[in-house]
């Protein structure tokens, strides 16, 4: 916590600006960045700070869900990649699971910090 009870969280400077509440997503992280969704808690270990399968993307300047893109490796299997069946049935559980698509459900203040 930062003062006056502020979280402070870095967000990539490429990254678009967090869209209103509702709103389609457009890959700004300031969810994922805020605090873990459910999924996140699980990889994440915590209910607090930034999910650990937030995923930067430098082509297209946004972020990812990394449960999402790519299910094995941020769940920790290793052994190679799983079988497609597998990886398209375990994408729609992240899916259903992290909400995707549903629209930005972050009712957060994302401030500057240029002065």
């Amino acid at each position: 916590m930062s003062q006056h009870g502020k979280s402070v969280r870095w967000i990539h400077p490429d990254a678009p600006a967090k869209p209103p509440v509702g709103a389609a997503c457009n890959g700004c992280g300031v969810c994922c960045l805020w605090k873990p969704c459910p999924l996140g808690i699980v990889l994440s270990r915590r209910c607090t700070g930034s999910c650990v399968a937030l995923r930067w993307d430098d082509a297209q300047r946004r972020y990812h869900c990394g449960a999402l893109l790519d299910p094995a490796s941020a769940l920790g299997c290793r052994g190679g990649p799983w079988p497609r069946w597998l990886q398209a049935w375990v994408r729609r559980g992240v899916a259903r699971w992290i909400a995707a698509g549903r629209g930005c459900d972050a009712d957060v203040q994302v401030e500057s910090a240029d002065p």
